[in-house]
């Protein structure tokens, strides 16, 4: 885990245990004056083209893929990303700096309608100052790229409270970032705690705030903004579930849910985490899944061979193994894994557990790290049930030849943001991405995010008023 020392901490590679960095937290004044220049770039930045917003985010894409090698690597080191995922994550970042680009000269131009009683309306998508961003650590480079571009494009300027064990990860997209050219202090990183995180919120040049992370701090960043009459965007945790049903192809089915709950060494909020099963292809299904599951490889991150690295802190690996002991304790089996190895890095096997129940944590809660819960259903009816049994409200998943059955289950009865057909959860660049419940509100993507955090102003001729 990050070991905090006065007025700083220190990161921690999470597969030798060592000590990478140790960074010292801006003092009050000088993060106000971060937060000023940022909002003295913005009132530059708001009258700035919508063709010129794209061409810059169009530069930052290029220099991310120029850093592609070097941003994977300090992952990797940072918080234990399989090298050849992290190449992967900066790929997603320079397509959604592409579709940004695209996307927003068209979405953001203004907008003429004509009035019901004669007169005409345009409509702005007017930028409305300073975003703050408090982002987590499974997707370094992603989780500030997903907010930052679309707000760039907006208009707006950008701040980053990073995870702090992901801090050279934010510094070196801030260095990306001006290297192509942006204006400088349009987007910077704010080093700071969580008390003074409150306080930025507070700060009267702060326009929105976007977090992602855990329901329980959502709920506090949502009173502390709201509390400033400052809207929000919440990303947050969830226990995605995947129905398995009668007429499932077991083996795509098995293939997709090993990938999706082990990809980023199961430390993803979309992760398939819940797999519900219709009891007609139950032991079939479980029999593939615990093999399959079995061959999935933990080591060095930076290995070709290696599925699973560590994960990313000491502390998270301890709360996965904490809520794996008591689910057994209230009634689950473990079918595979569930110790932790010996020696260094913060290591956790692909688990599986089964007899999973309403109670337990592998039920209830989201496990964050490569554990599988594993529920039979009655029949489709009561997977369903079963799937919308949870607090959460992110994303699903259902397996099914019939693709029109499956878009009638996914339309009308999952309660979720985000539902996958015969695959596993991804962020497309495309399509938006958010989720209802203790899962948050609000979108990104697709669009959705260039218009959360704009004023929609209308500006009205109206005739013979």
């Amino acid at each position: 885990m990050n070991r905090e020392i006065m007025g700083g901490f220190k990161t921690i590679d999470p597969t030798t245990e060592e000590v990478l960095n140790t960074y010292m937290y801006m003092n009050n004044e000088d993060a106000s004056k971060v937060v000023e220049n940022c909002h003295n770039a913005f009132l530059d930045w708001r009258h700035t083209s919508l063709e010129d917003r794209a061409k810059a985010i169009k530069a930052i894409g290029e220099k991310l893929d120029s850093h592609k090698k070097e941003f994977a690597a300090l992952m990797t080191r940072e918080m234990g990303k399989v090298r050849k995922q992290g190449i992967k994550e900066i790929e997603l970042c320079v397509a959604i700096c592409k579709d940004v680009a695209e996307r927003g000269k068209r979405e953001l131009k203004d907008e003429e309608r004509d009035l019901p009683d004669g007169g005409k309306g345009i409509i702005q998508y007017a930028p409305i100052g300073v975003i703050y961003g408090i982002q987590p650590w499974n997707f370094p480079c992603y989780q500030a790229v997903r907010y930052a571009i679309a707000n760039i494009m907006a208009g707006n300027g950008v701040l980053l409270k990073h995870a702090e064990n992901c801090t050279g990860s934010a510094l070196l997209l801030e260095r990306i970032i001006e290297e192509s050219g942006l204006p400088k202090n349009l987007f910077s990183v704010l080093i700071i705690n969580e008390d003074q995180s409150d306080t930025v919120i507070e700060n009267r040049l702060v326009r929105g705030v976007t977090f992602t992370g855990s329901s329980a701090t959502g709920r506090h960043i949502a009173q502390k903004a709201g509390s400033e009459l400052k809207k929000t965007v919440l990303e947050l945790g969830s226990n995605d579930a995947y129905l398995v049903l009668e007429d499932a192809d077991i083996e795509l089915a098995v293939k997709m849910s090993v990938k999706g709950r082990t990809y980023n060494n199961g430390e993803t909020c979309i992760a398939a985490k819940r797999f519900i099963v219709v009891s007609t292809v139950y032991e079939k299904f479980k029999k593939g899944f615990v093999e399959a599951m079995a061959q999935i490889k933990y080591g060095n991150p930076t290995d070709e061979g290696t599925d699973l690295g560590p994960m990313a802190r000491e502390d998270l690996r301890d709360k996965l193994h904490e809520q794996v002991a008591a689910s057994v304790e209230r009634g689950a089996k473990v079918v595979l894994g569930g110790e932790v190895p010996e020696g260094k890095g913060f290591f956790y096997p692909a688990t599986v557990l089964e007899n999973v129940t309403p109670g337990q944590p592998a039920y209830d809660e989201e496990l964050f790290g490569p554990v599988a819960s594993l529920i039979m259903a009655k029949n489709e009816e009561d997977a369903i049930r079963i799937a919308n049994d949870s607090k959460f409200g992110l994303g699903g998943g259902i397996f099914t030849v019939d693709e029109q059955r499956a878009t009638d289950i996914a339309k009308n009865q999952m309660d979720t943001g985000m539902v996958f057909i015969n695959s596993f959860g991804l962020s497309q660049p495309t399509m938006p991405f958010g989720g209802v419940k203790d899962s948050g509100y609000g979108n990104e993507h697709g669009g959705f995010g260039l218009k959360e955090f704009v004023n929609v102003k209308s500006v009205l001729f109206v005739e013979g008023a």
